[in-house]
């Protein structure tokens, strides 16, 4: 191969390296297997095989190649050639995490470059700089670099795809929006399909940033399939989304996007991005209550980022480590002395809110610890400032001063400014999440009111800070007259939790009760070793475990304490954690009674206020794969004439949902614990799932669930309840009849049938479950919401009309 061919050849393999990086190999790797390649063709083609290599997701190999491109060309004085090469290690160095050093090769390239190299090389540098944090001074770069790569639509696209990123990162949404969509349009026109793959990629992250979850996870499953084949890529997507989940508040869903991306990432070398992941996960595990794996995983994070000298994220990764090592252990002198230095820290390296969360426990431990004047500094110190940390110190520091009234005063502005924030979201996953935020106040107040030791006092706030979690955007909380006029002889039982202790606070005809339960650890074991032991007797699985022992247990725990004010009474629940996840009418005494279970006693008020007009429709739909799903879904139909019987495909139940009065779904369900909205029902076209229903404007008033954890929630605040039964009842769905365990196909048909002969003989959903689950001993479904209003349902087509009074 003559000289000037096998640049050619080089040339070619350069051109092809982005569309087709596999041709491109075998291109370069000919040129260089030649007995006389000239020194200009081998550096051309080191090039090449670099940039396939990192379209190919190998960017150790990448780097290989282009250091031999540049010594190559170093050494045979070919000074533009080197440079050439640089331009391509300056990305390169970035996505190996070694930013600085990508600046470094930059600043080395530039002066041997054309201008629009020099451009080019810009779209680069933004890389690096977006690693740093430097976002601005990314989307300047772009910016110029636009303007001259008119002809070139691969760096075109490129420098649109980084500005989009960067404008993302800065808030410019719409900016950003139309950044991706020009280098999908441009990349689409070129044949760039990997290019065009990669800006889809980043509109999950960017439609997450936007608060619209529901688009970001439709866009992420487009994301998955097209970016098949570049699994450093799709990581990288993975990575981008997790961390808008982050800021969203929602760290499992987090965690399930991070723990399939970083091994890709350690797999790929990137070692830039793997850092940032593994300080998004040590967040996400300390978030979901992993301290231990918190603080190894920052250790990680640290570590790198010192490594690659991006100081300003070290500090983050300090904060994280601290607050595991807190929750593994006490409060140490010692350990305060390192929180108010890496509040210090943060504070100088550009992360102001969270260094002021981290001085507001400083203060906490300082009181611990018995040093007061440390704790009145930073206590000063933060109510200087705005937001909710500010009002939690001013709380604070007036209850120190022995205010209690001016204490609560501080509590309520706090809280109603997390309202404000949180009821201008659709979706109740981000409204549940983002109210984390005011989390540690309302704790604070928590705390303030069981110290007054009455009931009322304690239910109020306990409410207050529901309605925060709940997204109703109202400080106003029910009062016990009101309560009282609804619940007619029935009781109220409200379970709060302040630190570890358990408390509850009893609405009855007679009185307000307020009793202290013990330790909530004890309480949520046992719930677990029930839930176990229920699972196991319903699948048959081996020897059934002391299903009846535990459910005594319980009993003993929670409701003893208040067995003189129940009686025999109907009981609505108010649950606070894990006893979400009870099956209230598994207790001894609740065998039989009417159960209602609600996420507040101000939603329970609102269910009972819903009233309906006229027969409402019932539709019914049976999954796959269930042995007596079409026997269910018959028997539902023969119990209430003109029953409509629907197709089980997503489409058509979403379609037919709407002001229904009854809808019956009998199918498989998953309840995914990291991400409750992506628990759902298996349909013959694939998964309903929580966020499916997030756009139904009219729900219906009662949804029957008739599938194996279908009633399952997580609730990261009280209050918010989220799976696939809270995702009907944050819409508006009156009462939701759902198991929160496994049920057996026969033994679910049984218990079905009782309970739709005396649903559709006028009985409340409450009593008809209540009176069902005695009659057939079938453990597991609860009635969640109001379901003590008995449900009028006729021939299809008379249509259900919900009334809704103001509240």
């Amino acid at each position: 191969m003559v000289p000037d061919e096998a640049v050619a050849a080089a040339e070619l393999a350069l051109e092809t390296s982005g569309s087709d990086p596999a041709r491109a190999g075998e291109l370069a790797r000919e040129v260089l297997r030649s007995m006389t390649v000239p020194d200009e063709a081998a550096t051309i083609a080191h090039r090449a095989l670099a940039l396939a290599a990192r379209e190919l997701g190998d960017l150790p190999l990448a780097e290989s190649h282009l250091s031999r491109a540049v010594g190559i060309a170093l050494a045979a004085g070919l000074r533009h050639r080197a440079a050439q090469a640089r331009l391509s290690l300056v990305h390169v160095n970035a996505e190996l995490g070694r930013p600085t050093q990508a600046l470094t090769v930059a600043a080395a390239a530039e002066p041997y470059l054309r201008p629009v190299e020099v451009a080019k090389l810009g779209v680069h540098r933004a890389v690096a700089l977006a690693r740093l944090g430097r976002y601005a001074e990314a989307a300047d770069q772009c910016d110029r670099a636009v303007g001259l790569l008119g002809e070139d639509p691969r760096f075109l696209a490129g420098a649109l795809l980084n500005r989009g990123l960067a404008r993302a990162f800065l808030g410019e949404f719409e900016a950003a929006e139309s950044d991706l969509a020009r280098c999908a349009e441009l990349a689409g026109r070129a044949g760039l399909d990997h290019v065009v793959a990669l800006a889809e990629g980043n509109l999950p992250f960017l439609a997450a940033r936007r608060g619209d979850l529901p688009a970001a996870f439709a866009a992420y499953r487009r994301a998955e399939d097209s970016l098949f084949g570049y699994p450093e890529r799709l990581a990288t997507t993975r990575c981008d989304l997790a961390e808008a989940l982050v800021a969203a508040h929602l760290p499992g869903e987090a965690r399930v996007l991070l723990d399939l991306a970083v091994p890709e990432l350690i797999a790929a070398g990137a070692q830039g991005a793997l850092a940032e992941a593994l300080l998004l996960l040590a967040r996400a595990e300390l978030r979901t209550g992993e301290p231990h794996r918190a603080l190894q995983t920052a250790e990680r994070a640290g570590a790198a980022l010192t490594a690659q000298e991006r100081a300003a994220l070290v500090p983050l990764t300090t904060e994280i480590a601290l607050r595991a090592r807190l929750a593994l252990g006490s409060p140490t002198r010692e350990l305060l002395t390192e929180l108010l230095a890496c509040a210090d820290d943060l504070d100088e390296t550009g992360h102001a809110e969270v260094a002021g969360e981290l001085r507001l426990t400083a203060a906490e431990v300082a009181l611990l610890v018995g040093d007061r004047a440390a704790a009145d500094g930073q206590l000063d110190r933060l109510t200087r400032g705005p937001g909710v940390v500010s009002r939690h110190a001013s709380a604070l520091k007036r209850e120190l001063a022995g205010d209690r009234r001016g204490a609560f005063a501080e509590v309520r502005a706090g809280l109603s400014e997390v309202a404000a924030r949180t009821a201008t979201a659709e979706d109740p996953r981000v409204r549940a999440h983002a109210a984390k935020a005011g989390e540690p106040l309302a704790g604070f107040g928590l705390t303030l009111a069981l110290r007054t030791g009455r009931g009322r006092t304690l239910l109020a706030w306990a409410e207050r800070w529901r309605a925060v979690a709940g997204g109703s955007g109202r400080s106003r909380v029910p009062g016990v007259a009101e309560l009282r006029a609804a619940l007619g002889d029935a009781v109220l039982v409200e379970f709060a939790r302040n630190g570890d202790e358990l408390v509850a606070v009893a609405v009855s005809p007679e009185r307000v009760s307020l009793r202290r339960l013990g330790s909530f650890s004890a309480v949520a074991e046992a719930v677990v070793r029930l839930r176990y032991g229920l699972r196991r007797a319903h699948l048959r699985d081996g020897r059934a475990a002391d299903v009846a022992g535990e459910a005594a247990l319980l009993e003993r725990l929670l409701l003893d304490p208040l067995s003189g004010v129940l009686g025999g009474r109907a009981l609505v629940v108010v649950p606070t954690g894990a006893l979400h996840t009870l099956p209230w009418p598994v207790l001894p005494s609740n065998s039989g009674r009417r159960v209602s279970v609600a996420s507040s006693a101000a939603s329970w008020l609102a269910g009972g206020r819903v009233r309906a007009t006229g027969a409402g429709r019932v539709v019914v739909a049976a999954g796959p794969g269930l042995l007596h799903a079409e026997a269910e879904a018959e028997m539902v139909a023969a119990r209430h004439p003109g029953a409509e019987r629907i197709p089980a495909l997503r489409p058509e139940v979403v379609t037919a949902l709407p002001g229904t009065g009854v809808a019956h779904l009998a199918a498989h369900g998953t309840f995914c614990s990291r991400s409750p909205l992506l628990s759902g029902i298996d349909l013959e076209d694939g998964r309903l799932m929580a966020y499916d229903l997030l756009r139904l404007r009219v729900p219906p008033r009662l949804v029957v669930l008739s599938a194996c954890d279908a009633g399952m929630a997580h609730a990261p605040a009280d209050g918010a309840p989220l799976g696939l039964a809270g995702a009907f009842l944050s819409l508006g769905t009156q009462c939701v009849v759902a198991s929160l365990v496994p049920v057996r196909d026969e033994e679910t048909l049984d218990l079905m049938t009782v309970f739709h002969e005396l649903l559709a003989a006028g009985h409340c959903p409450a009593q008809a479950l209540a009176t069902a689950n005695a009659k057939t001993g079938v453990a597991g479904f609860v009635c969640l919401g109001y379901g003590d209003q008995p449900v009028a349902t006729g021939r299809a087509g008379s249509a259900t009309q919900l009334d809704q009074e103001p509240t």
